[in-house]
C-alpha cells in the first residue's frame, strides 16, 4: 500500500485513455484504484487507511463501487459510511483483492453437515416467502439449496440496513439473510437493495417481521381489509428484479456467515404470490 501508482506527469498509457480497457490488440488491461479512505461502522469506531489499492473491473468505477470493493477486500462488517478521497485510477496489473474481479480464492459452500430448521411453527409469528410471480411458477432452483450469506446487524440499533452492512459478502447466486435479531427497526435500504439486484442476489431474507417496516405481510386471499399492503421501494426493487423474499425467520445465530446451504419452499400454489414456508439450512460439514 506505500506504492504510488503512475504520476500524471508520467506518459499516458495508452489503455488508460481508453474506457474500454482495451489495448486496441484484443486484449484486457487490469485497472486498480489508489485512496485514502475513512469507515465509520454501526456500532462504533472508525478506520482510517491511506494509499489502498483494490483491482477493479473497469477503468470507469466510480467512487461507489471503489469503496463498496474496498469494504470488501478487508471483510469489514457494520460499515456505516465509507469517505474516499485522493481516488486515482491507472493500469496495472490486478493483485486478487478480495471479492475483487480476479478474486478466485472463495471455496464452495460445504455439503454434507447437519439440517437446522429456520422457520416458526407458530402461526402468530410464520416465516413466509413471497414470490414476483404465481408460485405454481416458482422454479425450485430459485429456492433451494442457495448458498447462503449471513448478514449480521444484530445490536446495530434500530437503522436501516445499508451498502455497508453488505460489501464485504460477494452475493452473487446467494440468500443473503439479514440476522437483526429483531422484528422490526432493520429495513433494507432502496440503495441495499438495488446493490444486491446488481450484483446477482438470488434470494433475500430477514429475520424480522418484514424486510420493509412498513409492510404489513398479510398473504394474499386474506380476509378483506388485510391485504398486502404497499410495497416499499426496497421490496419492489427486488421483486422486480425475480429475486424472491423470505421474511419472519428464525435461527440464523446458529448459522455461519458464510458456508451453509439455504432451502425454503413453498407449497406450489396457483394464484398466489405469498404464503407460509419452511425454511432450513445444511450446516458445511465439519
Amino acid at each position: 500500500m506505500s506504492d504510488a501508482p503512475p504520476a500524471p506527469d508520467r506518459p499516458q498509457d495508452p489503455a488508460a485513455s481508453d474506457p474500454t480497457g482495451d489495448d486496441g490488440a484484443g486484449d484486457r488491461v487490469d485497472h486498480r484504484a489508489s485512496f485514502d479512505a475513512t469507515i465509520t461502522f454501526g456500532n462504533g469506531g472508525d478506520l482510517t487507511v491511506h494509499g489502498f489499492r483494490v483491482d477493479l473491473p473497469s477503468p470507469r468505477c466510480g467512487e461507489d463501487e471503489i469503496a463498496a470493493l474496498f469494504v470488501a477486500s478487508l471483510g469489514l462488517l457494520t460499515t456505516d459510511e465509507v469517505r474516499l478521497s485522493d481516488v486515482r485510477v491507472f493500469p496495472e496489473p490486478h493483485k486478487g483483492t478480495r471479492g475483487g474481479p480476479s478474486d478466485r480464492s472463495a471455496p464452495p459452500p460445504g455439503r454434507g453437515g447437519p439440517l437446522v430448521e429456520l422457520d416458526h411453527a407458530s402461526p402468530a409469528a410464520a416465516t413466509s416467502i413471497e414470490t414476483p410471480a404465481d408460485l405454481a411458477a416458482l422454479r425450485l432452483s430459485r429456492v433451494a439449496d442457495l448458498p447462503a450469506v449471513v448478514v449480521r446487524v444484530v445490536g446495530a440499533g434500530p437503522l436501516p440496513v445499508g451498502v455497508g452492512a453488505l460489501a464485504a459478502f460477494d452475493v452473487r447466486g446467494a440468500a443473503v439473510l439479514l440476522h437483526t435479531g429483531a422484528r422490526h427497526g432493520h429495513p433494507l435500504t432502496p440503495e441495499a437493495a438495488t446493490w444486491l439486484v446488481e450484483r446477482g442476489a438470488a434470494l433475500v431474507g430477514t429475520d424480522a417481521a418484514a424486510l420493509d417496516d412498513t409492510f404489513d405481510g398479510a398473504f394474499d386471499g386474506a380476509p378483506a381489509g388485510a391485504g398486502t399492503g404497499p410495497a416499499t421501494p426496497a421490496r419492489r426493487i427486488l421483486l422486480d428484479a425475480g429475486i424472491p423474499l423470505v421474511e419472519g425467520l428464525a435461527g440464523l445465530d446458529g448459522l455461519p456467515p458464510t458456508g451453509a446451504l439455504l432451502t425454503a419452499v413453498p407449497p406450489r400454489l396457483a394464484g398466489t404470490r405469498r404464503a407460509p414456508v419452511r425454511a432450513f439450512a445444511r450446516l458445511p460439514a465439519r
